[in-house]
């Protein structure tokens, strides 16, 4: 990853947690569609992929993030993802499909953070049984949401999924 990129990938061992988590929720190899939103450097997307989804959509709006995801999907030679280079609200309210699975990773200061998790059920972006996992800091606390699920807390990671 070039180190101007301003991303904040999530780190391995949270990614790896996470996904430790999430195999109680879904099977990735059964035809799963996914929504990888803020993408940054694509890592989560990869990682889906990688797990047997069918297809992930990776909505980025830095250029140099959406080239590079463009870049690995190509050197690793899979039609499975679909990189889009535009902004994700935009995305959101356009609501053109529902998922499996939709894993955000908002920049932890975005002022619309806490807005995410109602825009997507509000736009019915999940199928019934999907679950969204939201990435944050540690001040974000979404436990009075209807659709809450469970908080994982990896290091400064903090993941709230809902259903």
């Amino acid at each position: 990853m070039p180190h101007t990129f301003k991303a904040r990938p999530t780190t391995d061992f949270a990614k790896e947690n996470l996904f430790n988590v999430l195999i109680k929720y879904i099977d990735f190899e059964d035809g799963v569609t996914a929504l990888d939103l803020f993408a940054g450097t694509g890592s989560i997307s990869i990682e889906l992929v990688s797990r047997g989804c069918d297809r992930v959509i990776s909505v980025e709006k830095e250029p140099a993030h959406y080239s590079f995801i463009s870049k690995i999907m190509r050197e690793i030679q899979t039609d499975k993802c679909i990189p889009i280079r535009g902004d994700v609200f935009k995305f959101i309210r356009a609501g053109r499909e529902q998922f499996d699975f939709i894993f955000a990773d908002p920049p932890y200061d975005l002022k619309e953070l806490e807005s995410i998790p109602n825009l997507i059920f509000e736009k019915n972006l999940l199928k019934e049984d999907g679950i969204l996992v939201l990435e944050h800091g540690k001040q974000n606390n979404f436990e009075d949401n209807p659709h809450f699920l469970e908080r994982r807390v990896y290091g400064s990671v903090n993941f709230s999924l809902f259903k």
